[in-house]
């Protein structure tokens, strides 16, 4: 600490320790050390609890993660869920959604829904023109027949007529502007070496989306094989400009000897669940299997054993006592968390009666071991998941009581409980936090005092040393009298 110095009224200048010789800063050194003593253990303090604070955030954060994965298993989704494989998925594949029955289907594919293409006559290139005027497109259903014996417009649909003006005329200006009307079709260019043809292909697929062209010349020419009237297409009528390539049609195919149809070649809940995609006609049926999603649900089951292990050897390391180091972990001795361990243990050792077939996780496979954590036997496991009714009811059955209720039931309830506002955890963290508050504001108010006590030492420590100089300065005129007298 600096050395004070003043001013006597005499003139002469002192500072603490000069006149007297006293090392008045080791001194008030050694003093206000002890004197410090107190908020070094509460620092000291301050530190154990923070690191119980952190380990009781770490503890808060691996319980959330386990009931993170006990909420999983216990969806109603998951333990619902299907899956499903096809003989020959290059012909007909499959998926399955929520709701789909476990079953057999066998699916036979005589035709796959198909939509019209039209092809128009052949000019020089993209960039030769037309003639102005107008296209009017409709989608619609033809009827039987050839020629067709009629065309009805489909249901919802509305006719879209398409004007080209002078300069707009060209085989790619029509192509353009027919794919920027949304009328239900699309329009490509295809060219080789007798030259370019305008075809027309229907968006979607199915009887009901065949469509007619009628052409509407600016100024007819008279002559239906050239400009814009080159472009119309009617399958009602005896020949036409624009020849058909392929006709708009419906899938057809049997499921389990039923006749079916259907616009599009993917047929959702064809049966309750279950979707059909058509790619290729088959010659024989093709067997879709429908089978209750057990992997999800093993998958389920070992995230849940991870997290679990995870927060069990985080407890047994914070709680552990080194007899070696004669140290404990930072939770050594703290009831909130031995609770909690004691209750993790309870869960798994007190039987069920929710399940018929089994009444403990051991006999499914799941055991706990010595040091809290559980082991899984793939192959009890593996066999419980084939009596999966039963394994739902061991796992997450809701019963009244924790006696009758699944096992993941109770660890999701225990979780809830020890998570909640309320809880333990929330309780426990929320006590670290006002002790260590307190100890903050213990320790401020000690810092002031201590300032208080060091500034009133030094103030004693400098009155002594201006007195002691003084009698040293007596003592030396009567030294030399003395002398004198001599």
């Amino acid at each position: 600490m600096a050395t004070s110095i003043s001013t006597s009224t005499t003139g002469s200048i002192s500072s603490a320790g000069i006149g007297s010789g006293l090392d008045v800063n080791s001194i008030v050194t050694q003093l206000m050390a002890v004197e410090r003593k107190p908020v070094v253990l509460l620092q000291e303090q301050a530190s154990t609890l923070n690191t119980k604070l952190s380990s009781m955030g770490k503890l808060q954060s691996y319980y959330s993660a386990m009931s993170d994965k006990a909420n999983a298993l216990t969806s109603s989704t998951l333990w619902g869920g299907t899956t499903a494989t096809s003989a020959d998925a290059a012909s007909v594949s499959v998926s399955t959604s929520a709701g789909a029955a476990v079953g057999s289907y066998a699916v036979a594919v005589s035709r796959l829904a198909t939509g019209q293409t039209v092809t128009s006559g052949t000019v020089a290139d993209s960039a030769a023109t037309l003639s102005a005027g107008s296209l009017t497109i409709e989608l619609g259903t033809y009827g039987g027949g050839d020629p067709a014996a009629d065309f009805t417009a489909k249901s919802g649909a509305s006719a879209v007529t398409i004007t080209f003006a002078e300069g707009q005329t060209s085989l790619a200006a029509i192509r353009d502007k027919i794919n920027a009307a949304d009328a239900g079709v699309t329009a490509a260019i295809v060219t080789d070496a007798s030259g370019a043809r305008l075809t027309l292909r229907s968006n979607a697929t199915g009887a009901e989306n065949a469509f007619r062209v009628t052409a509407n010349e600016a100024a007819d020419d008279g002559n239906a094989a050239t400009g814009l009237s080159m472009l119309g297409y009617d399958a009602t009528a005896a020949t036409s400009t624009m020849s058909r390539s392929a006709s708009a049609g419906n899938a057809q195919l049997t499921v389990n000897g039923i006749a079916l149809t259907s616009a599009s070649n993917t047929l959702d809940n064809v049966v309750d669940g279950l979707t059909l995609s058509l790619h290729k006609t088959t010659s024989a049926d093709v067997n879709v299997n429908v089978a209750a999603d057990s992997t999800s649900i093993k998958t389920a089951i070992t995230d849940f054993v991870s997290a679990f292990n995870t927060l069990a050897s985080f407890i047994k390391t914070q709680t552990a006592y080194n007899a070696d180091t004669k140290s404990g972990g930072t939770l050594q001795g703290d009831q909130s968390t031995l609770a909690l361990q004691m209750q993790l243990r309870n869960v798994i050792n007190n039987a069920s009666t929710a399940s018929s077939s089994w009444a403990m996780l051991s006999e499914v496979g799941i055991t706990m071991k010595a040091d809290g954590t559980l082991d899984t036997n793939a192959t009890k496991l593996g066999n419980a998941l084939g009596k999966l009714g039963e394994l739902k009811k061991l796992m997450v059955a809701d019963g009244s009581s924790d006696s009758d209720s699944g096992f993941v039931r109770r660890f999701k309830r225990l979780a809830d409980s020890a998570l909640g506002s309320t809880g333990s955890l929330a309780s426990r963290t929320t006590g670290l936090r006002d002790t260590i508050a307190r100890n903050t504001k213990t320790q401020e108010a000690m810092e002031n005092r201590l300032t208080l006590t060091e500034a009133r030492m030094r103030a004693q420590y400098q009155a002594l040393d201006t007195k002691m100089a003084s009698l040293t300065s007596l003592s030396n005129y009567v030294s030399q009298q003395v002398s004198a007298w001599g």
